[in-house]
């Protein structure tokens, strides 16, 4: 399992607002060349995300199944990349003050990176997921301070 741990200078609800919106996800998650397809219900239990993954020439398909929303607090998703198996992610946002504690958790649930589990796998996705949720800290300060300057 990978675990990070983030500070975001930014309020859960504008975290919030960006898992919400499937349109985006390719601004933050690291690898993400093409978001292919999103149920118009997305965040909702049972929607998916469709998105091309990759470097490079290098590319394959996932799918992410949202397994549990909470809305502004919680989202899990299940995470498909066949051949590879899935993986089940969980974000968990905690109010810090005016800030989000943003925690993420990552793991293999089937296929071929169960078998690979380990810290060799472990410590790579860690390193992902620590970028991915730097994009998602820079994203999210720049959103609360747009918001920020509109307000007269």
């Amino acid at each position: 399992m990978s675990r990070n741990r983030r500070l975001i200078l930014s309020p859960p609800s504008t975290v919030w607002s960006l898992l919400a919106d499937s349109s985006r996800y390719g601004e933050w998650v690291s690898g993400t060349q093409q978001i292919i397809a999103a149920d118009p219900h997305w965040p909702e239990v049972g929607a998916r995300l469709r998105f091309r993954v990759g470097l490079g020439p290098v590319t394959l398909d996932d799918t992410c199944t949202v397994r549990i929303c909470e809305p502004g607090r919680r989202l899990e998703l299940e995470a498909r990349a066949d051949p590879f198996g899935a993986a089940r992610i969980a974000m968990n946002l905690i109010p810090w003050g005016d800030n989000t504690l943003f925690l993420l958790e990552w793991h293999p649930l089937r296929g071929p990176g169960t078998r690979m589990h380990g810290l060799p796998v472990d410590y790579l996705v860690s390193i992902r997921n620590g970028m991915m949720l730097t994009k998602l800290a820079r994203i999210a300060v720049r959103e609360r301070d747009d918001s920020a300057a509109a307000r007269p």
